[in-house]
């Protein structure tokens, strides 16, 4: 490590001005410079990052002429050393490792000489993919999710992939799909299903969960769908390598005859091609064969959700949608999966059929409820859903309880982050009720924490507060209202 970047690969630096190339690269580098790489060492890396996307551009345009082509020669992408370098640097280094315990910072320690036997590797077929480390992390519903770790030279290359396949598959996924897509975010989806339902006929809501979608996907599928595009076989036997590599879970090793584990670089781009023609394509297909009224769709990785104008519809397509899924191994959740009447005139209908107040769904984090403005229109309310709340504050206590003998310094500015990160997820319009409330709980939680720490409790909240108000800062709207943002 040193001081011009993350590691000594990560920045390449500045051909000095002068005219012997030779000379200023062993200068720059402390090292002779090697025959073929010598003009290389000499770019600067937003050349290289330039070239690097000028070669992906070219795939992209041919992809986007022609929506039938298949692309035989793509490997070579991968396997350039630029583009493992810039995989490289474009990971958390402070990721766990996968089985071989290989760290990020001490496969930077020989960077180049470790990407230039990585692409010799590739080139001539010698690489071979690691099984994945299998840990758990909690869900919502206090069940497990199993997360697979990769090992460091498998996040490389499975990135550098990514890259390269990003630019056919951009061109061909719908605009209603938002999830692990360049430009496109959770607060798009977001905000697309929440003008969805104020602008569009739309009465009810099918709120779509699929039971273990990455650990369904059927492998024979997913390279049939692949194969529409890709007819590089390099490229489709590595994927088959990440797929069949295995799972390593307390020192025994058990092969993977289907998914694809949640963790790895490549695995949103394989659920993301699974869904696109399994679910997108036919979707977009049934709601112009099927349809009479307005039909929203948005999906962000395997949460999907659809807006009807009819309930009948939203019967049939739900119906349909089982028949579909299970083709290609799917299931629908039976208690998550769920429709529910709802939008701008819900509340009224049900109020003349003598029931209650509209029944409210869950997407990405929020609580879409029915409102009302001040002067009584409707309105769509987004909350911080109440199990994401109570999650987040359990941890935040448990780990208050371990810092509670830091310094008040170190802990008020651990606090401040985590208060910032919150409200730039969760500061959606009309959502500062919510978000005042979280404040609220991390104050009682900080003023807990400190009386297992002093027996002296007399004005103790008094201070408390004096901290909350230095280090604790205030709830703020960090996002646009929906229609905006997509008017941009």
């Amino acid at each position: 490590m040193n001081g011009r970047g993350k590691s000594d690969g990560c920045v390449v630096p500045e051909k000095p001005p002068n005219k012997d190339a030779a000379a200023s690269a062993e200068a720059v580098e402390e090292r002779h410079p090697a025959k073929e790489n010598s003009s290389k060492q000499n770019r600067s890396r937003a050349r290289i990052r330039q070239d690097l996307q000028s070669a992906l551009e070219r795939v992209r345009q041919a992809a986007k002429r022609d929506r039938k082509q298949k692309f035989t020669t793509l490997w070579h992408h991968v396997y350039d050393v630029d583009r493992l370098r810039e995989a490289y640097c474009a990971l958390t280094p402070k990721a766990a490792p996968g089985v071989d315990g290989e760290t990020w910072q001490q496969y930077g320690e020989n960077l180049e000489e470790s990407l230039a036997d990585l692409s010799a590797r590739l080139k001539r077929g010698a690489y071979r993919a690691k099984p994945v480390r299998r840990v758990y992390i909690p869900k919502a519903d206090g069940q497990q999710r199993p997360i697979g770790v990769p090992t460091l030279e498998d996040k490389i290359v499975q990135r550098a992939s990514v890259e390269v396949l990003n630019a056919v598959y951009e061109t061909d996924f719908l605009g209603f799909s938002y999830g692990f897509r360049r430009g496109r975010g959770q607060h798009n989806a977001l905000d697309a299903i929440a003008v969805g339902i104020q602008r569009r006929k739309v009465s009810w809501v099918l709120d779509v969960d699929i039971r273990g979608f990455f650990d369904a996907i059927n492998h024979e599928w997913l390279i049939q769908f692949l194969e529409h595009r890709i007819a590089d076989r390099r490229v489709l036997r590595h994927v088959k390598k990440w797929l069949n590599a295995g799972v390593l879970e307390k020192g025994e090793w058990s092969q993977s005859k289907q998914g694809t584990p949640q963790g790895g670089s490549i695995s949103p781009l394989l659920a993301n091609v699974y869904l696109h023609y399994v679910f997108d394509l036919w979707a977009q297909q049934w709601r112009q064969r099927n349809a009479r009224g307005d039909v929203v769709i948005v999906r962000y990785a395997d949460d999907i959700v659809v807006g009807f104008q009819h309930r009948e519809e939203a019967e049939s397509f739900m119906s349909n949608l089982v028949d579909r899924f299970a083709e290609f191994g799917l299931e629908l959740h039976s208690e998550k999966t769920r429709l529910v009447e709802f939008g701008r005139f819900a509340a009224e209908r049900r109020r003349k059929r003598g029931l209650g107040k509209p029944e409210t769904f869950n997407f990405l984090g929020f609580t879409h409820i029915c409102g009302k403005t001040r002067d009584g229109r409707f309105a769509l309310l987004r909350t911080t859903m109440r199990t994401r709340l109570r999650r987040k504050l359990k941890e935040l206590g448990a780990e208050l309880m371990r810092r509670r003998h830091w310094s008040l310094l170190d802990v008020g500015m651990w606090l401040r982050q985590v208060l910032l990160g919150h409200y730039r997820y969760y500061g959606v319009p009309r959502n500062y009720p919510a978000m005042s409330a979280f404040r609220q709980a991390v104050t009682r939680l900080w003023y807990r924490a400190l009386c297992r720490r002093s027996q002296r409790r007399r004005n103790l909240w008094s201070r408390v507060a004096g901290l909350a108000s230095r280090w604790l800062p205030q709830p703020r709207i960090m996002h646009p209202h929906p229609d905006q943002r997509l008017l941009v």
